[in-house]
């Protein structure tokens, strides 16, 4: 819920499959922001043939198998000089985040792959990347919890999937986080508010998973606040690649 520059967190929800986000995701109206690349590189997809407007990219991108785009993107690398092996997005820079054709370490194109799909079968409108829909009554924004993080903590990590990695270093960390975050020490200018319970329960996940998620709602609740006054774009910058697309609050 958001109102006067305060974002209050309800709940947190989980889903143990894909199908059952889809289905959540066909509930409703909502505002979301999502981690997960919404495009491709444009010099990649110059290099690759495929259709430079996107929906017609993603239709495409959707039609192939793992495989295929793996081998596709591996002999673009092989083709390229060392040091520029992967096409860089131009929101890329400003985020600080992987390159969307990355299939491990992350595999952000395999969750390209995965997840536009289902958002564009729940009738989402993605700003920038699509005609200007003031009325959508689902909107979806790239988002990337490390901006935000990073903003906060400098290069302090706050989370790993390793157990041996979960240090309490790494908890200090998340707990600082929140701490900044409920404060609005961030440049997005929001006050989230949490229950006590809830803040525990975020500082003691050690993936990071659950604070990921509230990191996106933040960055959702600031795009939410710019389309309420009457921007289609929600912050993104006018003139973003309509093919690549932009991170929220790049």
């Amino acid at each position: 819920m958001l109102g006067a520059g305060v974002l209050r967190l309800d709940r947190l929800e989980h889903f143990d499959s894909l199908d059952g986000w889809a289905r959540s995701l066909r509930e409703g109206s909502w505002f979301g922001a999502f981690d997960l690349p919404f495009g491709l590189p444009r010099a990649l997809v110059q290099t690759l043939g495929w259709p430079l407007e996107w929906a017609a990219c993603m239709d495409h991108y959707a039609s192939l198998p793992r495989s295929q785009i793996r081998d596709a993107f591996a002999a673009f690398c092989d083709a390229r000089p060392a040091g520029g092996k992967f096409a860089h997005r131009a929101t890329d820079g400003p985020a600080g985040s992987s390159p969307s054709m990355k299939w491990v370490n992350p595999p952000v194109a395999y969750m390209l792959h995965a997840g536009v799909p289902v958002l564009r079968q729940a009738d989402a409108y993605f700003p920038g990347l699509q005609p200007a829909q003031m009325d959508a009554r689902r909107v979806a924004l790239e988002a990337y919890p490390g901006l935000l993080a990073r903003e906060i903590l400098g290069a302090r990590s706050y989370k790993s999937d390793t157990r041996i990695k979960q240090t309490p270093e790494r908890l200090i960390a998340r707990k600082d986080l929140l701490t900044a975050l409920e404060l609005g020490q961030t440049r997005l200018q929001l006050r989230l508010r949490l229950s006590h319970a809830q803040r525990d329960a975020l500082a003691q996940d050690a993936s990071g998973d659950a604070l990921d998620a509230v990191l996106c709602l933040v960055q959702a609740g600031w795009g939410q606040l710019r389309h309420a006054t009457g921007d289609s774009l929600c912050g993104l910058p006018s003139d973003l690649d309509p093919l690549e697309g932009w991170i929220l609050s790049a």
